[in-house]
């Protein structure tokens, strides 16, 4: 296991638990206790969890992970995903990317599409309010980059807001990407945060076609802030069928479930 995998696995625990001693975490890992503290040493200067006497404890920050601590897990799941995702743009088509690991992921997809890249010329157009895509995309001279201003969050590196409204608003959006933090037949997409939520409903009341992407461990969940309905979601995109009941509820409100096997 990779040190980034421990730090991740270590805060996914104390999202649970709310509590760890250092021998508890280092059985659980299969690694020595003073692993086990480095690496609670440095989620401390992270500011992710707050170091005890002989343990650590969950900090709010831990329920909301930034960016680059979300970035494995589930990995080849989102790139089946993505791939699958990737694989509905068009050239010519005006794709809306908000920000997150599935969604950074489609952006890698999209951009490394053969097909895409032929000519030098931009043959896509995406549009985010995620910095990160943005600036992975920026050097590919097939993609045109729209970013959306705003105030930026850090643990998604998402730009939201009401200065990101105005411009949403102009833009008209073949398919919009949404990575979501739940999505289900009855509760729609959902986020942890109400300001990211906004600007993404944003994104996809202008896009023809509003696709979510989600791995298994998201479905048939909800988060705190309402996205989108499920019947305003044309096709969701994850790596596993869901359950029967939620299946068939999505089926019944004309969403396309597509299976990245």
């Amino acid at each position: 296991m990779s040190r980034h995998q421990r730090l991740n696995e270590i805060l996914a625990m104390l999202s649970t638990e709310g509590r760890l001693d250092v021998e508890q975490a280092a059985e659980a890992l299969g690694v020595s206790t003073a692993t086990v503290r480095r690496d609670f040493d440095h989620l401390a200067q992270q500011q992710l969890i707050t170091r005890t006497h002989g343990g650590a404890v969950s900090t709010s920050s831990s329920y909301d992970l930034p960016l680059q601590y979300k970035i494995a897990r589930q990995a080849k799941e989102k790139q089946r995903i993505a791939a699958m995702a990737a694989a509905m743009v068009r050239p010519g088509d005006t794709v809306a990317l908000n920000g997150g690991t599935t969604t950074n992921e489609v952006a890698r997809a999209i951009a490394s599409r053969a097909d895409l890249a032929q000519g030098g010329t931009p043959a896509v157009t995406v549009v985010t309010n995620a910095l990160n895509i943005a600036t992975e995309l920026a050097v590919r001279p097939h993609v045109k980059i729209v970013v959306i201003g705003g105030t930026v969050r850090p643990q998604s590196y998402e730009v939201f807001g009401p200065l990101a409204m105005p411009l949403i608003g102009q833009l008209n959006v073949d398919i919009a990407f949404l990575g979501v933090d739940a999505v289900s037949a009855r509760h729609g997409a959902s986020a942890h945060n109400e300001g990211e939520a906004s600007t993404n409903r944003a994104l996809a009341a202008q896009a023809s076609k509003v696709v979510v992407v989600a791995d298994a461990t998201k479905v048939g969940q909800r988060a705190f802030a309402r996205i989108c309905g499920a019947d305003e979601v044309d096709t969701l995109v994850t790596d596993a069928a869901p359950q029967e009941q939620e299946l068939r509820g999505f089926e019944e409100g004309g969403v396309e479930v597509a299976v990245a096997g």
